[in-house]
């Protein structure tokens, strides 16, 4: 029967019961619920392949996305020179809506029954966008860096939304499209133009 703790009871301690159920149990271990690679299939009208397929399309794109996201923080805190404010917030406003991608893919291979890459050593190693160094870069590399990672990046979602669209995938391919592939075109657009070499006072 339950009782009200009394001064002594205190004085001594907790009991053995409650210190048993107030531990963490840490250390734990045991075998994945879901290996890598394995789909756990839903019932969203898609047949079990067309998923597995998705799913490793999009691990690529979701894997490039995670490396261009982590490029753009980067430069966010390394850019200098005149345009330092401008390139600043425009980096970090990039890697925002980067990161929003991310998290769409990675919801998307889990609703096709997936497992998502999430640790950023297994995106590195997965995605094709060459390893920048760690050092700081003038600001035209930075930019041309980051370019250059847009291109991979939409090479491989303009591939998987080929294959998304022929597998009847609809889902997927509306992600592909409307978000990734357009987010990025736009991002390229507002980068490029800081390389265009026009006179910032007087015209020539």
């Amino acid at each position: 029967m339950n009782r009200t703790a009394t001064y002594e009871d205190l004085k001594e301690g907790p009991s053995a019961e409650g210190t048993e159920r107030a531990q963490p149990q840490l250390h734990q271990q045991a075998r994945e619920i879901q290996p890598f690679g394995k789909i756990a299939k839903l019932p969203i009208a898609l047949d079990e392949e067309v998923c597995v397929s998705s799913v490793q399309a999009l691990n690529q794109v979701l894997a490039d996305t995670m490396v261009l996201r982590d490029m753009y923080k980067k430069h966010h805190w390394q850019v200098a020179g005149q345009t330092f404010y401008q390139l600043h917030l425009l980096f970090d406003k990039h890697y925002g809506e980067q990161a929003e991608l991310v998290d769409a893919l990675a919801e998307r291979i889990q609703i096709l029954g997936g497992i998502s890459l999430a640790m950023g050593i297994d995106a590195a190693e997965t995605s094709l966008i060459p390893r920048p160094p760690r050092g700081r870069e003038e600001a035209p590399v930075q930019i041309a860096r980051l370019l250059e990672a847009h291109e991979f990046l939409l090479r491989a979602a303009r591939t998987a939304a080929r294959q998304t669209a022929q597998a009847g995938d609809d889902g997927t391919n509306d992600l592909l499209v409307s978000q990734v592939i357009r987010t990025n075109e736009f991002q390229v657009w507002f980068l490029a133009e800081h390389l265009v070499s026009v006179p910032l006072t007087k015209a020539e």
